[in-house]
């Protein structure tokens, strides 16, 4: 379940049928908590060019079917 997110970067728009790379990666582990940063690129088809149009962190914490907090271990 995401709890919060940080921030979220917007620096680039993304227009109709862009495609587009996400990268996350882990930044933090807690008991019951991850969070994660998340970046978006533009990839242009004919062209090398690739733009950081969006990055972002979010929190995530684990839980059962009662919604309770388990551990993310």
């Amino acid at each position: 379940m995401t709890v919060s997110s940080d921030r979220i970067d917007f620096t680039q728009p993304i227009p109709a049928g862009t495609i587009i790379e996400l990268i996350g990666k882990v930044e933090q582990v807690g008991n019951t908590s991850m969070k994660l940063r998340v970046e978006i690129f533009i990839e242009e088809v004919y062209s090398d060019i690739r733009l950081e149009a969006i990055t972002g962190t979010f929190t995530f914490v684990a839980i059962d079917e009662n919604k309770k907090p388990i551990s993310v271990h």
